[in-house]
């Protein structure tokens, strides 16, 4: 069952404190705080796969609240592979006010940072790039042999 990036957020000492945030598990690091991280590694190690990065953007807000990447039909982020239908039904049942609308993100991560007001990677504890190369590695694609 998909769980919602919401249920993962930062506290305000989190947010404030990047070594406290970077010392989050993997799941909730990249549920909250640094999935456009996580989407942009992925895009940068599968170029081609036909996915593209999207961000939720809440109702009337200027920057997403959670960002991913899909090809329609599969999503992946945080949580690994999830249909995209499922993360969006899950996520807008999470928080029903917010009236979450995915949209596709254009830009490279440098920009959007800029724009969107997301932790550039030199703003974190670390370079989380390593990290999340690592973190994409452990989700084989849906439909792929598992290892033994």
């Amino acid at each position: 069952m998909y769980r919602p990036a919401s249920g993962f957020r930062r506290t305000a000492e989190e947010r404030r404190d990047p070594l406290l945030s970077w010392n989050r598990d993997d799941l909730p690091f990249f549920a909250a705080g640094a999935c456009h991280i996580l989407a942009f590694a992925f895009m940068a190690t599968h170029p081609h796969s036909g996915f593209h990065p999207v961000g939720l953007w809440p109702y009337g807000a200027e920057d997403p609240g959670h960002v991913y990447v899909t090809d329609g039909s599969w999503a992946f982020d945080h949580d690994g592979w999830t249909p995209q239908s499922t993360l969006l039904a899950a996520t807008r049942a999470a928080e029903p006010g917010a009236g979450f609308r995915p949209r596709p993100i254009h830009t490279d991560l440098d920009t959007f940072c800029a724009r969107h007001h997301h932790r550039p990677r030199h703003r974190f504890a670390f370079d989380p790039w390593q990290r999340a190369l690592r973190y994409i590695a452990r989700f084989p694609p849906p439909g792929a042999p598992a290892d033994h």
